[in-house]
Formats: C-alpha cells, sequence, structure tokens
C-alpha cells in the first residue's frame, strides 16, 4: 500500500497532526470515536492501521479495510466525509512514512485500542511496525503519547508494560467508560472514553457530561 500523505507541500508546511493508531485490540468505536472528536475540534489526523486491526475492524463492523480504498471505508467507519486535509493514511509497513520521524510535525500520538502486543511493543522500544516506530518517536520527541490498553484480565508482564511506559511520559488510559453521568446507549460509554483521550491531549469537545460536584456533599 502507498502512503497518501497531505495534498501538498503548502498544506503540508502548516500541518501539525494527531498521530492515531489503531492496533488489533477489540474497541474499533473506541478509535472511530477518538477521531471524530479530534475532526470535530479541526485537528487533522494522521491514521496507521496495523495489520492485526483490519482484521478486528472487519469482525466488529463487518467493514473489509482496503488500501485502494480506505478514504471510502474511513467514511463509513466514522459516519462523516474524509478530505485529504483532514486525514492522510500511512501504510502499517512504510518506515519512511512521515512519523516515523521526530523531524515529522505531530502534536502527538494516541494508540487506541491498544493490544497487550502492541503494548509490550511499544514499552520495548521494538518498532516492529509503523505504529509501535511513531509511538517510540513520539515519546522520545516528548510528545503527548496516550495508550489506551482494551484488554482485561492483565497479566503481570503487561502491567510492567504499563509501568515502564507511565515511567516514560506516556499516558496510560484503560478503556474503561464511567457511569456517573447516567449513560442509556452504547455510544455514550464509548465517548466517555473518548472524551478523558481528548481532555489528556488538551482537545475541547463535548463528548460526555462533566462531574460538577454534589450540592450538600460534606466539605473538609
Amino acid at each position: 500500500m502507498q502512503h497518501s500523505g497531505p495534498v501538498n507541500a503548502s498544506s503540508e508546511a502548516a500541518r501539525q497532526p494527531w498521530v492515531v493508531g489503531i492496533s488489533g485490540a477489540s474497541g474499533t468505536p473506541y478509535a472511530a470515536a477518538v477521531i471524530n472528536g479530534l475532526l470535530d475540534a479541526g485537528e487533522a489526523v494522521d491514521l496507521v492501521v496495523s495489520k492485526s486491526a483490519r482484521l478486528t475492524i472487519l469482525d466488529e463492523t463487518g467493514l473489509a479495510w482496503r488500501d485502494a480504498h480506505w478514504r471510502e471505508d474511513l467514511a463509513v467507519l466514522l459516519g462523516r466525509d474524509i478530505s485529504s486535509a483532514d486525514v492522510a493514511i500511512w501504510a502499517h509497513g512504510d518506515f519512511a512514512a512521515g512519523p516515523s520521524s521526530g523531524s515529522y510535525p505531530a502534536k502527538g500520538m494516541v494508540v487506541v485500542p491498544a493490544s497487550t502486543a502492541a503494548v509490550a511493543g511499544i514499552a520495548m522500544g521494538l518498532s516492529k511496525d509503523l505504529l509501535q516506530r511513531s509511538a517510540d518517536v513520539t515519546m522520545k520527541e516528548r510528545r503527548p503519547l496516550v495508550v489506551c490498553v482494551r484488554e482485561t484480565p492483565l497479566t503481570t508482564s503487561t502491567l510492567e508494560h504499563m509501568l515502564t511506559l507511565d515511567r516514560a511520559g506516556a499516558v496510560v488510559l484503560p478503556c474503561n467508560p464511567a457511569f456517573y453521568h447516567g449513560p442509556t446507549q452504547m455510544q455514550q460509554l464509548v465517548d466517555f472514553v473518548a472524551g478523558k483521550v481528548l481532555d489528556v491531549v488538551g482537545v475541547t469537545h463535548d463528548l460526555f457530561t462533566r462531574w460538577e460536584g454534589r450540592l450538600g456533599a460534606a466539605r473538609a
């Protein structure tokens, strides 16, 4: 697959995207909600879909991710039209891609959902594919990296890898929705997690109702 970058040199010079990596873990709706949240906020997105993620997308949505028609497939996944300025995609094996270099002007990266294999690969600096390499670059450049782990229960090795990522400056954000906002639909649970991701990277959103404190609560 050939990568698809920004439309032209002038737009590329002004463009500063968030890199979103989708690994093979269950949780395609989380990825879609994060991407939609970034686009709604006027942010550009560079997308990296791992080889195993394509199988998960098919299993969870029935959508066969096609290299030659990724823009149409992503539009279906997100439920919106996609412009070249909004989203660029890079092949998972393309180590010459923009996000593989620290000089590429990315704002940071979100891995959502993150499989335990992706967590391990990033923590150990394996860079076996573009997703892992982009995450490694993000950490070495001290840019925001959010790793949205989607697995339960967790093994000792995964917990240790998560601790390694935390110590390296990444934010480990498990895909754990809350219920205090009274959700009545599954999308509200998905949006809560996506909203927490956007909070971490400093992107404004209205994906969930925020806790404002309870009147009459005891004060210290």
